[in-house]
C-alpha cells in the first residue's frame, strides 16, 4: 500500500461532482493540477477531514494506519492555506508554537523549539513581531514552520503561492522544495500554476470537471492533456 491513500471520495456541489481516488508515496511531492471550480481545494478538505464525504465509503490511510474516521486534530496531517491563516492576535512565536502548545507540551519547552526552527527558516530575531507586519514570503516561512514543527506525516497546501507576484512565487516555491528535501516530509499541493507544478512535484495528477484524467511522473506530463 501507498504511503498515503484515499478511496472513494465523493463530493456533489452545484454542477460538479467530486469522485476520485489518489495514491502518494512517501517523502513524495505530489500536485494536484486543474483550472479553477474543478473541485481540488475540496479534495484536499475531504481528505483532511474538514468538510464530510457525501458517501459513507470513504477510506483514507496514513502510513498503513486507516484515519478514515480518526479526528481531525489527529490525523497528523498538516495544513497551510491559500489565504493568510496565521492568527492575528499572536506575534510569530506564539503562532508557531501554538500547534505545540494545543498538544499538550508546556510553554518553556515549546518555545525553545520555535527559536530553533525560527533559525532554520531564517526567521531569527522576527520572535515578537506582529504577522501583521510580514511580507507574503515570511508568511508562508512561518505557516511552513508552524507546521512542521509539529512533525507531521504529510502537509496539505492549498495554492499557497497564489496571493504573491511572480518574483515572490518563484522564490518561496524553491523555499518549499529545500525544506521538502531537508525534512523529507510529503506532500500534497494543489495548483492551477503549470511552472508550479513543474518545479515542485515529483508525481502529477491533472483534475477537470471534479475526476482526474491523467497521473504520472512529471517528466512524462504534456500539456496537451490540460485542452
Amino acid at each position: 500500500m501507498s504511503f498515503f491513500v484515499a478511496k472513494n471520495i465523493h463530493k456533489t456541489y452545484g454542477t460538479l461532482t467530486l469522485d476520485c481516488n489518489l495514491e502518494v508515496e512517501e517523502n513524495s511531492f505530489t500536485c494536484i493540477l486543474g483550472p479553477s471550480g474543478s473541485g481540488k481545494s475540496t479534495l484536499l478538505k475531504i481528505i483532511s477531514g474538514l468538510e464530510k464525504n457525501d458517501s459513507k465509503d470513504l477510506q483514507v490511510f496514513l502510513d498503513g494506519k486507516d484515519i478514515t474516521k480518526t479526528a481531525v486534530g489527529k490525523k497528523n496531517i498538516g495544513y497551510i492555506f491559500q489565504s493568510n491563516s496565521l492568527f492575528q492576535n499572536m506575534n510569530v512565536e506564539e503562532n508557531i508554537a501554538f500547534g505545540l502548545i494545543c498538544k499538550g507540551e508546556n510553554k518553556k519547552t515549546a518555545f525553545n523549539k520555535v527559536h530553533s526552527i525560527l533559525e532554520e527558516f531564517n526567521l531569527s530575531g522576527f520572535e515578537k513581531r506582529s504577522v501583521q507586519n510580514l511580507s507574503g514570503g515570511e508568511i508562508q516561512r512561518v505557516s511552513l514552520a508552524r507546521t512542521l514543527i509539529c512533525h507531521p506525516k504529510l502537509i496539505l497546501f492549498d495554492e499557497p503561492l497564489s496571493a504573491l507576484d511572480e518574483s515572490l512565487r518563484k522564490k518561496a516555491a524553491e523555499k518549499i522544495k529545500e525544506y521538502q528535501k531537508k525534512y523529507n516530509f510529503t506532500a500534497i499541493m494543489i495548483t492551477h500554476n503549470l511552472d508550479e507544478a513543474r518545479y515542485l512535484s515529483d508525481k502529477v495528477y491533472v483534475l477537470k470537471n471534479g475526476r482526474f484524467i491523467w497521473n504520472g511522473k512529471m517528466n512524462d506530463f504534456s500539456a496537451s492533456i490540460l485542452d
